[in-house]
């Protein structure tokens, strides 16, 4: 430690001096400052003096973060200045207390000795004897007084110093010090050449410090009377208290009290619910704890405050982020995961848009449901699900009003307090399976739900205060859309999803199913790989679904036979599931999968029919019998294909002479229309150009094509009109590999959804009529051919139906 009271002397000209580099502190000439100098490079700088009658340069650095500032982050303006006291601490940091001498330029920096030298010129102070001068140092001391008599941080005594200065630099360096002033502005200051310009500054400085110190001095006088105010409550509540006591009043009552009012303040509810919960904390603390309308009241107040008013979750931007979870996750699903990616992109441009509202039609297993939570995890949000199959009150979806016993807010209300934000991802699964009763109709309250123009004031029944759902993402799943009521899916967006090919099952299987239960079933030491051959056999003969729900189950009682084995030490790795595997540990093939004739047949034609598991190939058949032109129908056909069934046969009898058939044998032959698999019930229009082929196949003896599907709806006059489920069907051909198939020419633009490798491997034939589908799909008859089409139809041939005579081609 070295201390030295030796006048200051202020060096002249061009020389060089060790630099400790400052951290938002700036030293003035002529003023005292203590100074903690704790980093290597400044406490080598200050070792470097060899007596304390050597000077160094103190100059604020730019970054104050910067740990170890180069030359070029350090002020060229700085202050030379002498080490009055030093003292070494026991961490090695020292202890010092400095002086300003004047100030100094910087010229250029040099290293020496893991610390900075500056080479520095004096800046010369001007002297000057003006009035104007004197007054404006007088007006400058005067408003520094008057600082000093608002700021109790400063006393009278550093007033009476600063009053008794002349000098106007020492003046602006002693005044300057004791401002809160941020550094860089003090720094601006000091590197002020002129000494007016520098006064003016400081007037400046001093007018802002008044301001600030005035608006300080309001807040305390504010918060001095609310403390009055508090006291005064906390003296009139202390009274409660007592009253309260002596009414025999708990104090747990009193602290549930203010428990539940604090709640409310900190749960940022909008200003009209605030004023229902404040009122309804009124009269609870008029009732007694123990009553049933007190506990109704708790119940009611507990609701409000842990809802989430205001609280939200930041959406995740990254739309390319988005787009590589989605993809982690599912597999294709193209369509849906573009409208999400165009919500994401939408969202970032906009900041706040309404939250859509889509609806997710498909078979079960496709992905519904589980692609929800992706999006959820996508956009990073909370995730909540609702399901509404076989709700059938309305009061499930709006909840009860509280005069009922026990009332209770509806599953959306709570759904929401659970999910803990007011912008999470809303699943509305099973909308299809809803029902009304005398209770209500819960796809009514639904309207207002997925209303984007009225869900921001939905009203819950049993909270009576509107509940902004706004910004929640609705999405909801069905299986069948046609019984959705109209007006609930004219506020969705429908997204269909239909079921997979063969292809994609076996992908989704390969990157997510076989990992994921070899993962449940603890065998991932084992070395287990399902073979591409394994999965098919899987796909085609243990399941019969349009998603993949039931393969992941096959493939887990594969993988729990194989865990069995290995609890026994009988099963060492690597382990090939292949084709042979698969019916070794599944046993017998549970479907046959569907296939075409391999001949072509009479009177016999492939159709293809939509189901909620996905798309199927229906063969139909018909039969001629000696009768009186009656028509049977079996094989459980709904009204609308029964009618289809008799506008078909109406058509073919229409055209008997374009097809070389006798009129006579419509009254002198039954007609048996068959659809096999007569337990499962069918219906639909789609069926009218596959019976009508069938029946001009069979009156015609002609074969219809063996490698040619059909599907369209007939009228009367032979036109074909469009159907529904193009896709699930065309799936349905591919796995039985049909080469052809019929379609209405209005279903062409449904082909772009149908996927490529599909398209690739069946040629799709668009027709308008009637005589274009029996010319693609009847080959001309030959006798052996009729023939043998009258064996089956229980009756001799006729001479006026012979087919080299009367069949035309």
């Amino acid at each position: 430690m070295f201390s030295s009271n030796k006048p200051a002397v202020r060096p002249k000209g061009k020389r060089a001096y060790p630099l400790v580099a400052l951290r938002d502190m700036v030293i003035f000439p002529d003023v005292l400052v203590p100074l903690f100098i704790g980093r290597g490079m400044s406490i080598r700088a200050i070792n470097s003096l060899a007596t304390d009658e050597e000077m160094l340069v103190f100059a604020m650095q730019k970054d104050v973060n910067d740990k170890a500032p180069a030359a070029d982050g350090i002020h060229d303006v700085g202050v030379l200045a002498r080490i009055k006291q030093k003292i070494v601490m026991s961490d090695k940091s020292i202890k010092v207390l400095v002086v300003g001498l004047n100030r100094v330029r910087i010229g250029r920096f040099v290293r020496e000795d893991d610390y900075f030298m500056a080479e520095v010129e004096t800046i010369e102070e001007a002297e000057f004897a003006d009035s104007f001068y004197s007054r404006l140092l007088d007006e400058v001391k005067d408003k520094f007084a008057y600082c000093v008599q608002i700021n109790p941080r400063l006393g009278n005594e550093v007033s009476r110093s600063i009053g008794r200065i002349e000098s106007p630099h020492k003046l602006l360096g002693a005044i300057a010090h004791h401002l809160s002033t941020p550094s860089d502005m003090k720094q601006k200051l000091l590197e002020m050449v002129s000494v007016k310009a520098q006064l003016m500054r400081l007037l400046d400085l001093l007018d802002a410090e008044v301001k600030t110190l005035e608006l300080d001095d309001k807040l305390k006088d504010d918060v001095k009377r609310q403390l009055e105010t508090t006291q005064k409550e906390y003296y009139l509540g202390e009274k409660m208290k007592a009253i309260q006591k002596e009414l025999g009043r708990t104090e747990d009552g009193k602290n549930e009290m203010q428990k539940l009012k604090e709640q409310i303040e900190k749960a940022g509810m909008p200003d009209e619910v605030k004023k229902k919960a404040d009122q309804e904390l009124q009269r609870m603390s008029m009732m007694p704890p123990i009553s049933a309308e007190a506990t109704v009241s708790r119940t009611y107040l507990e609701w409000l405050v842990t809802l989430p008013w205001a609280k939200r979750t930041d959406d995740n931007d990254d739309v390319e982020l988005a787009e590589k979870i989605l993809e982690e996750d599912h597999w294709g699903l193209k369509q849906v995961k573009e409208r999400v990616v165009e919500y994401l992109a939408v969202h970032k441009l906009v900041k706040k848009i309404k939250g859509p509202i889509l609806c997710f039609v498909g078979p079960p297993g496709v992905g519904k449901t589980s692609f929800a939570k992706s999006v959820a995890r996508a956009l990073d949000r909370k995730f909540v699900r609702l399901s509404l199959g076989g709700v059938r009150d309305e009061a499930e979806i709006r909840g009860h009003r509280r005069t009922y016993i026990g009332a209770l807010p509806g599953r959306l209300i709570h759904a929401m307090r659970k999910a803990g934000s007011k912008n999470p991802v809303f699943l509305l699964d099973e909308v299809d399976k809803m029902s009304s009763d005398f209770r209500g109709d819960p796809a009514s309250a639904l309207l207002e739900v997925l209303d984007p123009e009225q869900n921001h004031t939905f009203m819950d029944h049993y909270l009576d205060v509107d509940f902004d759902l706004s910004e929640v993402m609705f999405i909801t799943t069905a299986n069948v859309q046609h019984t959705i009521p109209p007006a609930l899916q004219d506020r969705m967006e429908i997204i269909r999803l239909p079921g997979y090919t063969e292809f994609e099952k076996v992908k989704i299987a390969e990157n997510f199913l076989t990992s994921k239960q070899i993962t449940e079933n603890g065998l991932g030491d084992y070395n287990l790989e399902f073979t591409e051959d394994g999965l098919k056999t899987v796909i085609r003969n243990y399941t019969r679904e349009a998603g993949v729900r039931n393969l992941e189950r096959e493939i887990g009682s594969i993988c729990r036979k194989l865990a069995k084995q290995a609890a026994k030490d009988k099963l060492d790795g690597p382990v090939v599931i292949d084709s042979e595997k698969v019916e070794e540990l599944l046993g017998i093939q549970k479907y046959r999968m569907a296939k075409r004739d391999k001949e072509h047949q009479i009177g016999s034609a492939v159709g293809l029919a939509w189901t909620e598991q996905g798309g199927q190939i229906l063969t139909t058949e018909v039969l001629l019998m000696e009768g009186k032109g009656n028509l049977l129908l079996t094989g459980q056909l709904g009204d609308v294909m029964q009618e289809s069934a008799k506008a078909a046969l109406s058509f073919v009898h229409s055209r008997a002479a374009e097809l070389g058939i006798s009129g006579d044998i419509f009254k002198r032959r039954d007609v048996h229309i068959h659809i096999p698999e007569g337990a499962i019930p069918k219906d639909g229009p789609s069926a009218g150009i596959t019976l009508a082929t069938s029946l001009a196949s069979a009156f015609s003896g002609r074969p219809v094509r063996c490698d040619v599907s059909m599907t369209g709806e007939i009228t009367l006059r032979g036109n074909v009109l469009p159907i529904g489920g193009l896709k699930e069907k065309a799936i349905a051909a591919h796995s039985a590999h049909i080469k052809k198939v019929i379609i209405p020419a209005e279903n062409e633009r449904d082909l772009s959804e149908i996927p490529d490798l599909i398209k690739e491997e069946i040629e799709f034939i668009p027709v308008q009529t009637m005589d274009e589908v029996l010319a693609i799909a009847l080959l001309p008859a030959t006798k052996s051919e009729f023939d043998e089409l009258m064996k089956y139809s229980s009756f001799p041939a006729e001479s006026d139906a012979h087919p080299e005579t009367d069949v035309a081609d």
